[in-house]
């Protein structure tokens, strides 16, 4: 692959949200979409986007939901879109 090519992939890249298990992380704690919301820093709003895909998170908004959510494998809470 050129170095031409790698730099368009990266540019298309997307990264999403897999909504189940943040689902079963709210059941589990018995913690509303607000309150997940308010632990990783974001307004409710941006977490709804986030979890019905209209939405895709930053580099640093995928480190704080992975903490929160004490998910430590990345394939587990998001999809990789090219």
């Amino acid at each position: 692959m050129s170095s031409g090519a790698a730099g368009h992939t990266s540019s298309r890249l997307r990264v999403t949200l897999k909504p189940d298990p943040v689902w079963a992380f709210l059941e589990e704690r018995d913690i509303s979409q607000n309150e997940l919301a308010r632990r990783v820093g974001i307004s409710s709003g941006h977490i709804s986007q986030l979890m019905s895909g209209e939405a895709h998170p930053s580099p640093e908004l995928r480190q704080r939901l992975l903490r929160v959510l004490g998910i430590t494998d990345f394939d587990d809470l998001f999809t990789i879109d090219w």
